[in-house]
Parts: structure tokens; sequence; C-alpha cells
């Protein structure tokens, strides 16, 4: 089964019901959010599907960097040398500054659908299955909000389901904190709560946070300082009793010395940075050699949360699985990514990727068309 073609559509996914009455936030391109959803086409009849992240408005770019730059890469290759193709992409991208391994990591996707369709089995089958559902935390769907909104909406997350909810601040301890506690009285004890940083605190910012966070029972402190710094890292997981969650957006070749060094009690990673399913099964078997689990980040963009998804169900050492806001989700028929009556994300049941496209949605919502190759339906 061999790839002869590859078809990017450019979506236009509609964010206002994201940002309600909200002002938009500047430096996320507005209202509209453009993802590449990318189609390898092959031979057998037989295509692979996968989308790129497209959050901050690169969405465009994207798609025209996957043509012009990788489809002489893919264009004639055997999807069954999967391993290869994988190697071939990430030692090409050893050179290619200007962008990094995520791109890789989408096309893997791709792959690993086309090799599900051709045996008749969802990807977590052929990776091999150590469970059919796994817990979900909500994160946070409000934007800026004030400690009254924040307990509103944990409130409300715990009573769709949720097993869990997740935060997302990093304005400094003055204005978080009163956020913090909000989340704790809204749900109550014992609930897990979860800060998400984003690497936005200094090493004091995080030492006085996390000692809130301690005394609150949060589940995990995530990101509290960018992942590159090491040490600081270090320092403030051994400082402080919340386990520190880090590594989200270390490639997957730099996670290995970080774990080693003890930069955090919990490891990060998704589909697309640490190099698609492929590199992301590779990193929870090395985190689980050193006994660690590593959670799964979502990303918002349905096909690689689906991906994201398929990985979870094969591994034990990732105990959730992070949902976002169901604007992402569309696309798909069916609401895959939905929880169950337990709190869970559950298998999708059919073959690759095992979902089934909203073609009417796609159509409708198409923007812009890239083609190289040659191109089949399916």
């Amino acid at each position: 089964m061999r790839i002869v073609g590859l078809t990017s559509r450019v979506l236009e996914y509609d964010l206002t019901e994201l940002y309600g009455e909200t002002p938009i936030p500047t430096g996320v391109g507005g209202a509209s959010y453009f993802v590449s959803f990318d189609t390898l086409h092959t031979d057998s009849g037989l295509d692979g599907h996968t989308m790129q992240y497209g959050g901050l408005g690169e969405g465009r770019a994207i798609a025209n960097v996957l043509h012009q730059a990788y489809s002489e890469d893919l264009i004639g290759r055997d999807v069954r040398e999967h391993e290869r193709i994988w190697q071939d992409l990430r030692r090409k991208n050893r050179h290619m500054y200007n962008v990094s391994d995520a791109i890789v990591g989408a096309i893997d996707v791709a792959l690993w659908d086309l090799r599900g369709k051709e045996v008749g089995q969802p990807i977590a089958v052929l990776l091999g299955l150590a469970r059919t559902s796994v817990p979900a935390y909500a994160t946070a769907r409000s934007i800026d909000p004030d400690p009254e909104a924040v307990f509103d909406e944990a409130r409300q997350m715990q009573a769709a389901g949720f097993l869990g909810y997740k935060v997302q601040f990093w304005d400094g301890p003055g204005r978080d904190i009163p956020r913090f506690r909000a989340a704790r009285e809204a749900v109550g004890p014992g609930f897990p709560l979860m800060e998400d940083a984003a690497g936005g605190y200094s090493y004091q910012q995080a030492l006085e946070a996390g000692h809130v966070l301690d005394e609150l029972d949060y589940h995990w402190f995530e990101e509290p300082l960018p992942d590159r710094q090491l040490g600081q890292l270090r320092r403030l997981t051994d400082e402080l009793r919340v386990p520190v969650l880090a590594m989200e957006t270390l490639s997957l070749h730099e996670l290995p010395e970080h774990i080693r060094a003890g930069a955090a009690d919990i490891a990060r990673g998704d589909v697309l940075i640490k190099s698609g399913i492929t590199g992301l099964r590779k990193a929870l078997a090395t985190c689980e050699l050193f006994g660690m689990n590593l959670e799964i980040h979502g990303l918002g963009t349905v096909l690689l949360d689906i991906a994201n998804l398929h990985v979870a169900l094969s591994v034990e050492n990732c105990a959730w699985v992070e949902s976002h806001h169901p604007v992402y989700h569309q696309g798909l028929r069916g609401q895959p990514l939905a929880i169950d009556e337990h709190g869970c994300q559950v298998l999708p049941p059919g073959p690759g990727l095992g979902v089934e496209l909203d073609w009417d949605w796609i159509d409708d919502h198409t923007v812009e068309v890239v083609a190289t190759g040659e191109t089949s339906g399916g």
C-alpha cells in the first residue's frame, strides 16, 4: 500500500461560542480557527486522515508547508514501512529549522489511520489495548474569569460528569490564588483539581502559588516554569508537595534527560509535539521504565485528540484524558470525544482512528484546498 498523493483542506472553525460576550484576546487570530485537515491517498483506495494544529493563526501556512516540504518524502512510500518513514522524517527535521517535529506527528497519525483501516481494527487495538475507557477532566472554558466565574464553571463541570477540572492561570499569585481557592470551594474536598500555568510564572511566583496548591490539595501543578528550565524545575519539584507536571513542549529526544534529572513528578506529551502516535508511545514507554506517568495533553484539534485517546487506551501509565470546549470537536459525527455516564472517553469502534467524518460540515467549512499527486475518495 503506497502513498500516491496528499490533499489538505483548510477548515474554518467559528469560536464565537467559546468566547461568548468576552472580548477576543489579542494574538489568537480572532474568532476563526483555521486547521489543516490532511489526507494521505494510497494506491489501495484507502485514505488516511489527520489534522495539523492551527491555534494561533498558522493553519493555512502549515497546509502549504506540508505539501511544499514533505510531499516528496511521502509520495511513493509503502505505508507498511511506517517506522522507516517516521525515522526518515525526523532525520529530515534535524535541518528543518523553521518547523518542529509536530508536523511529523500529524503525518504519523494519518499513517496509523491507514494501518488500522487496512486490517479493519482501531489504532488502540493495533497498539495493544490496556482498557476501553479513560477518565476525563475538563479544562476551563472561560476566558480570564474572576473568582465567581471560576466557582460557577467548576461546579458546572463537576455536575456535567467530568472526573476532574483544570484551571489555567499565570497572572501572578495575587490574582491567581483567589481563583484557585474559588475552584476548590466550588467542588469540595477530594475532587481532582489541576492548575496549568503554561510556563508563565517566575520561580518565586511558582513557589508561592505552589504552596497554596499544596494547601488546597490540587492534583497537579502543570508547567509552572518553562519546560527547559531544568534546574529550576527540579528545585521546585523538590520543594512542593503538589505533583509538578512538565515536559509538554519538549521534543521526544529531550524527554529522557529531564526524567533522569528529576525535573518533574509527572511527564506531559501528545501526538503532535512528541512526533505522533509512534513518538508518544515511545515517550510513554520511557516514562513507564522510570516508574512515571505521562499525562496526555489535549490539543483542541479533533482528529489529534482522537489519536491521543487511542494512545491512552493502550497504556497504563496515563491516568487521564483532557477535554476541551466542544466547539473544537466539530467535523465528526456522533460526538466520539463526549464522556460516558462514568465520566470517561471510550474506544472509538471503527477501524483506524475509528470515527465517522462529517463530510457535509467539512465541505461547508473548507476555505482552501491544497493537493499534490493523485487523489482518491474514501
